[in-house]
């Protein structure tokens, strides 16, 4: 490749109608296969979990979709009024559960314990949250972590990471956002700035140091089109950036992957013995 004064602009247009029908088909289908016929899913006021709900919704009917609102007792108020819209509109079941509790009394022991230590605490007791409701309501957890958080690990492994079925796991964050303007998430939910409301304040670009548009470019080449460091710098690209970008998917790959387990027999089950998930039925 010659190099260019512009970086390229890869193309993240998605056809909305498609993906929805793909997507509504796509949970419709794994749930019932798995003998489930309802879906949990925490809802947090932003644009991912919101768009989860909305196509749960449509593939299972708004009688058969539980949200959990979990906050915090720093959580912004506009999260919580946000979560409760995404009810409203829908008209699915809700229940909020304030989380406060069990964190304070955990972090009572370990006072020295800094935000990041926090928010994984938060992000873990959700999901622990979340699965003791699938087993009450015989239903799956539905995941809401999008494609570019996943390869970033911008996530926390067995927290918002963690789901039975993700409908959202391949689309970047900016796919996501058409994706949930083409299907009526409301607009105070669209317009806000991506936050996972770990503190006060926090948002998610001002987080990472780099907008979702931008690292959303870097992504696409990279991990669809398998563009190597050297090419995304001739395509226009940073190299600072390339590498920080390359750096933090390399390193967060442990997350993506089942636990790797030590091979001491002829069927290891992560290597060996990878039949799908429905396999047998």
């Amino acid at each position: 490749m010659g190099k260019v004064t512009e970086p390229v602009r890869p193309n993240l247009t998605v056809n909305g109608e498609l993906l929805r029908k793909l997507l509504v088909g796509f949970i419709e289908n794994e749930v019932h296969k798995m003998g489930f016929h309802r879906a949990v899913i925490g809802v947090s006021g932003g644009v991912d979990s919101a768009l989860s709900a909305f196509l749960a919704a449509q593939a299972l009917g708004a009688e058969n979709v539980w949200a959990l609102i979990m906050p915090y007792k720093t959580s912004s108020p506009e999260s919580v009024a946000h979560a409760e819209l995404v009810v409203e509109t829908l008209k699915i079941h809700s229940a909020i559960i304030d989380i406060t509790p069990q964190i304070d009394a955990y972090f009572e022991r370990f006072p020295e314990a800094d935000t990041l230590r926090r928010g994984n605490k938060m992000a873990r007791e959700r999901m622990t949250i979340l699965y003791d409701h699938s087993a009450a309501l015989s239903a799956l957890v539905l995941g809401t972590s999008n494609k570019t958080e996943l390869m970033l690990g911008y996530g926390t492994l067995y927290g918002d990471m963690a789901s039975a079925i993700n409908p959202l796991g391949d689309l970047f964050k900016i796919q996501v956002w058409q994706l949930a303007a083409h299907m009526g998430v409301p607009e105070e939910i669209m317009k806000k700035k991506p936050t996972a409301d770990l503190w006060e304040g926090q948002t998610d670009e001002e987080e990472l140091g780099f907008t979702y548009e931008e690292v959303d470019q870097v992504l696409l080449l990279m991990i669809d089109k398998r563009y190597e460091i050297q090419d995304l710098m001739e395509a226009g690209f940073e190299e600072k950036f390339v590498r920080r970008v390359f750096g933090m998917v390399q390193s967060s790959q442990f997350k993506r992957r089942l636990p790797l387990i030590a091979k001491v027999s002829g069927r290891t089950i992560d290597r060996d013995f990878r039949y799908p998930r429905d396999w047998g039925r």
